[in-house]
C-alpha cells in the first residue's frame, strides 16, 4: 500500500527523478522562468520552495545543504545572492505555475513555472493604470464628442499648412 506517499514519481527511477528535478531547479533559478509539463512543474514546486526558504539564512550549513540538492555552484551563488534578496520578506509561495494548454505532439498539459518576485509583467506597480468610469452611455457620448472636437482643429491645421506654403513663399526673402 502507498499510504502517505504523496510525491509524483514522474515515471522515473529515484536517481533519474533526482537528476531531473535538480536540473530543472537549476534552470529555474538561473532563468527565473521555465516551460515544462504540468506534472513536472508541480513536482518542481515542491522541490525548489524549501531550497529557497533555506537560502534566506546565508550560512555555510545552508549553502552545503542546497548544494547537495542542486550540484551547481553557480546556481547556489545566484540563489543565495539575487533570489534570496528578493524573497527575504516573503513568507512562502515563491513560485507560480501558469497553465499554457496542451502540447501539440502528445497533448500533454503544459505550464510554465516562474519565480514570483522576478516577473515584471505581473508586478504590483504595473496594475496602477488610469481609472475609467463604468457607465456606458455617458462614456460613448463623451468620447464621441471629444474625438470630433479634437479631430476638427487637427484636420483644419493639416489642410491649411500645405496650402499656405507656395513656392514663392519658400524662397528666401532679400532685404
Amino acid at each position: 500500500m502507498r499510504h502517505n506517499k504523496k510525491f509524483n514519481h514522474l515515471g522515473r527511477t529515484a536517481s533519474h527523478r533526482a537528476s531531473l528535478l535538480a536540473n530543472m531547479a537549476t534552470s529555474l533559478i538561473m532563468h527565473k522562468r521555465i516551460t515544462t509539463t504540468l506534472a513536472k512543474a508541480k513536482a518542481l514546486k515542491k522541490y525548489v520552495e524549501p531550497l529557497i526558504t533555506r537560502s534566506k539564512s546565508d550560512t555555510t550549513t545552508s549553502r552545503r545543504v542546497v548544494f547537495r540538492y542542486l550540484q551547481d555552484k553557480y546556481a547556489v551563488k545566484e540563489l543565495f545572492g539575487e533570489v534570496a534578496a528578493r524573497v527575504a520578506d516573503r513568507p512562502g509561495g515563491y513560485t507560480r505555475i501558469i497553465k499554457l494548454g496542451n502540447r501539440q505532439g502528445d497533448a500533454a498539459p503544459m505550464a510554465f513555472i516562474e519565480l514570483v518576485d522576478f516577473d515584471e509583467n505581473m508586478a504590483k506597480t504595473a496594475k496602477a493604470e488610469k481609472k475609467t468610469r463604468r457607465s456606458r452611455r455617458s462614456t460613448k457620448k463623451a468620447d464621441a464628442a471629444t474625438e470630433t472636437a479634437a479631430e476638427a482643429p487637427a484636420k483644419a491645421e493639416a489642410t491649411e499648412a500645405p496650402a499656405a506654403e507656395t513656392p514663392a513663399e519658400q524662397a528666401p526673402k532679400a532685404e
